[in-house]
């Protein structure tokens, strides 16, 4: 696609739920692999998975768009640069807060996410939040409490990690609404690129002198390419079917596969609380899509017999909210 052409258009709803649970595998396979590792530790992992998820998406984006990229990202403007500026942030600060407190610490923190995204939605885009999602987002949030609550550990550190961690859910709820209110007119793929060199440049004092293996080098090529180049770029791309706030609960279900790859991969066996509060946030985001499936479909058979009775109305927009999608 050249510098010029238009982005493409979004997946159906189906197809972008589907694409969205992938998303969350592999974005939770980063706590497994990790305990695979050797010798790297701290920045130096944030340092190699940036630059090889940089590596990565420079090559897919030379493939994609040819001499045409630095046109590309001139072109982008002000979203480009911000969404940019927010990968940034979520690459580092989940690794550097591990750095200073508990994953149980940041995890949780990193659970205000939806909350975050439902309200900057409402407030920036306009978009109605359902009353299915706030209590969605309720029930969600406590299962990942009850999932970590008993590990809380306080401290200093531990308050300053937690402070550090939630710079997570901020820019993420800041870069979904970007997405959405500019993902329809700008192509904002390359601001993956944009925020894994950033990351990689802002963490490379802090990894030097490198200590990797060859064997955590495989590994962390693996975190770079497969646990964030391919998931970003799907999850960039279906900001456009998916509005921000159902995105960002669907985005919890990361910390659930977290769990289950660590089971399997790693043999840490999860407590009882901990499958507790999974099944509770796999029980709430499983009521919430099919509570809104049950809503898109009476809505489309009302807008069918609508049409039925006014042809006219077929040719007509449909009104939503800014951001491309309809109210619900």
């Amino acid at each position: 696609m050249s510098a010029g052409a238009r982005p493409r258009a979004a997946p159906g709803h189906a197809r972008a739920l589907a694409g969205m649970l992938l998303v969350t595998l592999l974005w939770s396979t980063a706590g497994v692999v990790s305990r695979q590792l050797e010798s790297a530790r701290g920045f130096e992992v944030t340092f190699w998975r940036s630059a090889f998820t940089a590596l990565a998406l420079a090559a897919w984006l030379a493939v994609q768009h040819g001499r045409g990229l630095p046109a590309l990202l001139r072109a982008g403007g002000a979203p480009l640069w911000i969404s940019g500026a927010m990968w940034c942030v979520m690459f580092t600060c989940f690794m550097l807060a591990l750095t200073l407190t508990t994953v149980a610490n940041v995890l949780i923190t990193m659970s205000l996410s939806p909350l975050f995204t439902a309200l900057l939605a409402r407030f920036v885009l306009g978009h109605p939040v359902p009353r299915r999602t706030w209590v969605a987002i309720v029930f969600a949030g406590a299962g990942i409490v009850w999932m970590y609550g008993h590990n809380l550990s306080g401290g200093s550190g531990a308050l300053l990690g937690s402070l550090v961690a939630l710079g997570v859910p901020v820019a993420s709820a800041i870069n979904w609404i970007v997405l959405q209110r500019a993902g329809g007119r700008v192509d904002l793929v390359p601001a993956l690129l944009i925020g894994a060199l950033a990351s990689a440049a802002l963490t490379l004092p802090a990894a030097w002198p490198t200590t990797a293996s060859a064997a955590d080098l495989g590994w962390l090529a693996g975190l770079g390419i497969l646990q964030l180049a391919v998931p970003c770029v799907i999850a960039v791309r279906l900001a456009r079917a998916l509005p921000a706030a159902e995105i960002a609960l669907l985005a919890l279900l990361e910390i659930v596969f977290g769990i289950a790859w660590a089971w399997l991969g790693a043999g840490e066996r999860p407590e009882a609380a901990v499958l507790a509060g999974g099944g509770l946030v796999l029980l709430t985001l499983a009521l919430n899509e099919a509570v809104g499936l049950r809503a898109r479909a009476r809505d489309d058979d009302t807008q069918n017999n609508d049409e039925r009775r006014d042809p006219a109305a077929a040719s007509r927009p449909l009104a939503g909210p800014a951001g491309g999608h309809p109210a619900r």
